[in-house]
């Protein structure tokens, strides 16, 4: 809700002639001239609503109507609400009304509502209320008509003398003058009546018509938690996260401007009017759980909160949240409260963006620690091989040309072998090929990896691309390459068959090997690696099917559905 209050309200109008110059006296004065007939119009529907309702109710038809003149007190208090523009006053109006299934919710809801009894209260008053200003402007208007019209009615139709006990009054010039005196000072009275009754109008509406600022409050605060929460379970970029919560601060409170500052007084985010008591080391530091609160130089209240970090972070001290308000206030409880749950949710991110850290960089450790076994398992061996072959060849060159040739051709393998063991590796380090070239690419690698490395011969059909969502496209991958996994660990296979097809809507990923096999019966639900594959193709939509036997090798067959079909089907199920 915003208040203009006009001329009268905000601004000092000097001389006597202030309230008959300011556009609010007429503004206030059409409002009364209108007060009057919305009253009674207002007065009449609604206890014609009750009193028909109470009277027709064993006719079954008094329950619409007394409903009907519960939902006119919220309707016609909207329609008063909107007359109160001419006073100055502007009510901001919900942006979605609120939806109720069944007229109990809506009686309940209703009933409960305190703004229902103001309006009720509102309605009741405004009918005498306005009768009586109507009274006292009439009487002041017919006063200031007659006082002005003196030279008119007394000079010009000749007034008889008034005569009263001893005493008689023949109307003169001097009599005139003193009615036109008497108009004027009824015209300044009547501007400064106004005025007070403009003052009295607001007042009361605003009493009774505003909503309640509390509620209001509430719910910003709740909204705000709400996306703090959602922010910081993100776990975005650590200074977006922290701009955004010193954000929901400042929207939800009355503070001039909310700001997060570190522990050595430098601001993370400051939201609202920059101020020099932001920013620096605090005189006290505030007491966990506790506000600190102190008059800054220029008379403003600077209240200010810990932000602390749990026990496992090793250290309590996550700064400060500071809030600026207006010299001579200061927020209440409920503000305080909400406020320290911002600086708690400030804690809980600055403890997780450490958490994250450390485990990037664990992450790493382990990584280079896995990256040097592999490089000296595959390719420190192929370079260690490939020195062995050329000096042997360089031995052997002269006295044993054959054997020589030899060396070199299998210096030759060593060194192909080399080279397609790093390509894997430096594929296995890039989880986003699959992303940039698609799940053929990424199979066709991973199939050239198994070759390298194991020595299998693997037979791949992979044509064209399958139209895949990026889910199932990753979840077909991941099945995959946990079937090859399986054909290397526990197969004994020489050779392998991968293809991907596309028929009907179906996208269809097949495993295929040579190995020993097994009984799948007798694994029950099958191994964790089954289950795992069984989970990622039913998350996609799809459907797995593992056929084996004991040597007769093992035959993996993943089942999804084309993207296009899956949009079919999702548009289905909606209709």
């Amino acid at each position: 809700m915003t208040e203009a209050m006009g001329a009268g309200e905000h601004r000092r109008h000097e001389g006597l002639l202030a309230d008959l110059l300011s556009s609010r006296t007429y503004r206030v004065a059409l409002y009364v001239l209108l007060a009057l007939p919305a009253g009674g119009l207002v007065a009449a529907l609604l206890t014609g609503g009750v009193v028909g309702g109470v009277l027709t109710l064993p006719l079954l038809v008094g329950a619409p109507l007394l409903l009907g003149a519960l939902w006119l007190v919220g309707a016609l208090a909207d329609v008063q609400r909107v007359l109160a523009a001419l006073l100055g006053v502007n009510f901001e109006r919900a942006h979605l009304p609120r939806a109720y299934r069944g007229v109990l919710p809506w009686l309940r809801d209703t009933l409960a509502d305190p703004s229902t009894y103001r309006a009720l209260l509102f309605h009741a008053v405004q009918l005498p209320l306005a009768a009586m200003c109507w009274v006292v402007l009439v009487a002041l208007l017919v006063l200031m008509l007659a006082g002005i019209s003196a030279p008119l009615w007394v000079l010009s139709s000749g007034a008889p003398p008034v005569v009263w006990r001893e005493w008689t009054l023949v109307p003169d010039e001097s009599v005139v003058v003193g009615l036109v005196l008497i108009g004027l000072g009824s015209a300044l009275v009547l501007g400064g009546v106004l005025n007070l009754m403009g003052r009295l109008w607001t007042r009361l509406t605003l009493g009774l018509l505003a909503p309640d600022r509390r509620d209001e409050a509430a719910r910003r605060e709740v909204v705000a938690l709400r996306r703090a929460a959602g922010r910081v379970a993100l776990g975005d970029d650590l200074g977006v996260t922290l701009a955004d919560l010193a954000t929901q601060a400042w929207t939800a409170s009355t503070a001039r401007s909310v700001a997060l500052v570190a522990s050595d007084g430098t601001p993370h985010a400051i939201s609202g009017e920059e101020h020099p008591a932001l920013a620096g080391l605090p005189d006290g530091a505030p007491v966990p759980g506790e506000a600190n609160v102190q008059v800054t130089p220029d008379g403003g209240t600077l209240v200010s909160l810990p932000v602390t970090l749990p026990p496992s972070a090793g250290t309590l001290d996550g700064g400060t949240l500071r809030a600026l308000y207006l010299g001579g206030t200061r927020p209440g409880t409920e503000e305080l409260a909400f406020l320290l749950s911002i600086a708690d949710h400030a804690g809980t991110a600055l403890h997780a963006s450490q958490l994250i850290e450390r485990a990037g960089a664990r992450a790493g450790e382990q990584e280079r620690a896995r990256l040097a076994r592999e490089l000296h398992d595959s390719v420190a061996q192929a370079l260690y091989g490939i020195t062995l072959g050329a000096k042997t060849a360089r031995a052997t060159l002269d006295r044993d040309p054959g054997r020589a040739r030899e060396s070199l051709d299998y210096t030759i393998r060593l060194a192909e072998g080399g080279v397609s063991e790093m390509k894997a590796l430096l594929f296995s380090l890039r989880p986003d090929a699959l992303e940039e070239g698609g799940l053929i690419a990424a199979l066709t690698q991973h199939a050239h990896a198994l070759e390298a490395r194991h020595g299998l011969q693997v037979h791949a059909e992979l044509r064209a691309e399958p139209h895949l969502t990026p889910d199932a496209q990753a979840a077909a991958y991941r099945v995959a390459q946990e079937a090859l996994h399986n054909v290397v660990k526990h197969a004994r296979a020489t050779q392998v068959w991968l293809s991907v097809h596309e028929a009907l809507g179906v996208v269809t990923v097949s495993v295929r090997d040579d190995g020993r096999g097994f009984d799948p019966s007798s694994q029950g639900r099958g191994t964790l690696g089954q289950r795992s594959m069984r989970e990622r193709a039913a998350g996609a939509g799809g459907t797995l099917d593992v056929q084996s036997a004991p040597g007769e090798g093992t035959i993996v067959t993943l089942r999804l559905p084309a993207a296009v079909a899956a949009s079919l089907q999702r548009e289905e199920a909606h209709a």
